[in-house]
């Protein structure tokens, strides 16, 4: 029962190793899983949680300078709410980050799970890094792009994610000591490091198991 976090430069593969990961061990694949449950949550459409986390600002930029308070997370929210802002999101997407962790085996891909989850030990964080012309030509072979298109989705992704963190206040994402384990995905291939994650993931489930 434990949880991998993954972190990614935008085109280093995140998605799909994440995806063949959960697979191959049998964990659950959490991706854009989340915005639909913080929708259900608030009542709201998923469309308005994916414009407040394209447009976070102040409170999550407070969230991420420090780990939400625990009482954040023991709050129930207003049934009858049918309503989402900057703090209904932190609340809600500290609540169900923390709930699928305690039910555990699960990938769960970005969305700050590296700072949620920080401080537990049945939690593994990891970060996938690439050269960014590997990450152009990863996104062409991937999804069938055009190297121009791959090269602005991957532009424009960088971008996005150095102005999403910036707004939480957070510069660090990319820093190593912030993770158990950097895979260069210039350097091993998708199989080679699933194999590496689930190596490691089985030698903490039989640390936890001892402890």
């Amino acid at each position: 029962m434990a949880i991998v976090t993954i972190s990614r430069m935008f085109g280093a593969g995140g998605k799909t190793l994440g995806d063949m990961l959960a697979k191959k061990i049998g964990y659950t694949f959490i991706d854009n899983e989340i915005i639909q449950m913080v929708a259900k949550d608030a009542k709201v459409s998923t469309n308005w949680v994916e414009s407040i986390e394209r447009e976070a600002g102040g409170k999550l930029q407070k969230f991420l300078s420090r780990v939400v308070p625990k009482n954040l997370v023991d709050r129930v929210l207003d049934n009858q709410r049918g309503y989402i802002d900057e703090e209904i999101y932190v609340e809600t997407l500290q609540k169900i980050i923390v709930k699928i962790a305690d039910e555990g085996d699960a990938v769960i891909l970005g969305r700050g799970s590296q700072y949620i989850l920080k401080n537990r030990e049945d939690t593994i964080h990891l970060l996938l890094v690439a050269e960014k012309e590997d990450r152009i030509k990863f996104m062409e072979n991937t999804y069938n792009l055009s190297r121009s298109q791959a090269l602005q989705s991957v532009q424009s992704e960088d971008k996005r994610r150095m102005n999403l963190y910036r707004k939480f206040g957070r510069q660090d994402y990319d820093t190593p000591w912030l993770y158990h384990m950097v895979l260069n995905m210039s350097m091993i291939g998708l199989e080679e490091a699933t194999d590496i994650i689930k190596e490691m993931l089985d030698r903490r489930e039989r640390e936890l198991k001892q402890a």
